[in-house]
């Protein structure tokens, strides 16, 4: 035999072997899109792919899973994390960003990733290493590259903060003490930031519109609109998104003026600023359940009603911006609360006044549309194979989502049958 002919012999036997398709048959599906499930459905996965979806699908040669008694839906998508961070009754923030070792923090990020997509999490958007500089970018490609397991990352990197205006705080005015996040002071240094972050990976820029100078100080804003600016419009040549932590109105009004696309928190939030967010198209990711989480740590909440000031607030400003119209990101803030339990916030956002299918279609087709993720958050043809089986319907009870039962990404099963 020729030893051309050997060689492409050797190849082909060496190459891997196609993974056989997939036919779901759970008790019905949910598509991300329509907020009442479609019983009977099944789905067919080909590749990394979604090859079929409908009722009555018949696959000869493709491997079966029956799913009585579950709903199939898209992946979820976390709109607002910090892998890098953990509770803050394990550690309160100061002590993570200054005496936890870079390495230590990378690998309780990987656990962490990993915990994420065991709970039906398939893509994650986090929004700040909080002192842990581009490690992020770094986990991300150990995911990307199969070395560990997490979610699709969406990452931040550094985030950027007015000058003066974030922590640790609380040492002599001479020491320079590491900050956990990157200071800019005027619109030069937040396009050298955002530049810089963008070429180490970042594909968001986070920018802080306010924040509190001293300890015990109100939250007040701290970039100007003209920074902020700045900074969106590097993102968007980019080809990145914006995002801007802003808890007061005055600061989400420059946030919004400056062009970002999300806005974080938002719990000074009033009708007159949602109506410009709801103008301008800009979603709000409310937080909500790290609101609850605080309360929790640090006035001794036991979760029952009527809960904390704080958490009233959050829950109002919330409900301003759903009857404004708002675009609503599903996003908790995870790494305040445990990572792995994302679920708090889509419970938080149904016992705030949202219908449980509404939250559902915000953590799946509505964060792909508001992140620009075009192939995946739902149920079709065609989109990427990321799918998680929960048992019940979650349409019903958002709380469904904390029983997960298989969890596929890119068409690979990464946990169940």
């Amino acid at each position: 035999m020729p030893r051309l002919m050997l060689f492409l012999l050797a190849l082909i036997l060496a190459a891997p072997a196609a993974a056989e398709p997939i036919l779901l048959r759970p008790a019905r599906v949910f598509d991300g899109v329509s907020r009442q499930p479609h019983e009977g459905w099944s789905v067919l996965v080909d590749g990394d792919r979604i090859a079929a979806v409908g009722p009555n699908l018949a696959a000869p040669g493709a491997r079966i899973i029956d799913l009585p008694g579950e709903t199939l839906m898209p992946g979820m998508i976390e709109g607002h994390s910090h892998l890098f961070l953990h509770p803050y009754n394990e550690a309160k923030w100061d002590d993570q960003v200054l005496h936890e070792p870079l390495a230590l923090r990378t690998a309780r990020a990987v656990v962490s990733a990993e915990k994420t997509l065991m709970a039906g999490f398939t893509t994650e958007r986090d929004l700040g290493t909080e002192g842990a500089g581009y490690a992020d970018v770094g986990l991300k490609e150990a995911i990307n590259q199969g070395i560990v397991s997490g979610p699709r990352l969406l990452v931040s990197t550094k985030a950027n903060v007015a000058r003066g205006a974030y922590g640790p705080k609380g040492f002599e005015p001479g020491i320079h003490v590491p900050q956990g996040a990157e200071e800019i002071s005027g619109p030069d240094e937040m396009t050298k930031a955002a530049r810089d972050q963008i070429a180490a990976g970042a594909d968001v820029i986070k920018m802080y519109a306010d924040y509190h100078y001293l300890p015990g100080e109100p939250s007040r804003p701290t970039l100007t609109e003209t920074e902020m600016a700045a900074g969106v419009a590097v993102a968007h040549d980019a080809g990145r998104l914006a995002a801007a932590h802003a808890t007061t109105a005055e600061g989400m009004r420059r946030a919004i003026l400056a062009g970002v696309d999300t806005v974080e928190h938002g719990y000074g939030g009033t009708a007159e600023v949602f109506k410009m967010m709801h103008d301008r198209g800009i979603a709000l990711c409310p937080t909500i359940a790290a609101s609850e989480a605080y309360a929790r740590y640090f006035q001794a909440w036991n979760g029952e009603e009527p809960a904390p000031e704080s958490v009233q607030e959050n829950r109002h400003s919330f409900q301003l911006a759903m009857k404004a119209g708002v675009p609503i990101c599903m996003g908790g803030d995870v790494g305040v609360f445990t990572h792995g339990k994302n679920w708090l916030e889509m419970e938080a956002m149904q016992r705030a006044g949202m219908p449980a299918a509404d939250v559902l279609i915000a953590a799946t087709s509505g964060n792909a549309r508001i992140f620009h993720l075009t192939d995946r958050g739902a149920v079709r043809p065609g989109l990427l194979a990321d799918l998680v089986a929960v048992d019940g319907d979650p349409t019903r009870d958002v709380s469904a989502v904390e029983n997960v039962r298989v969890v596929i990404k890119g068409g690979q099963i990464v946990r169940g049958p």
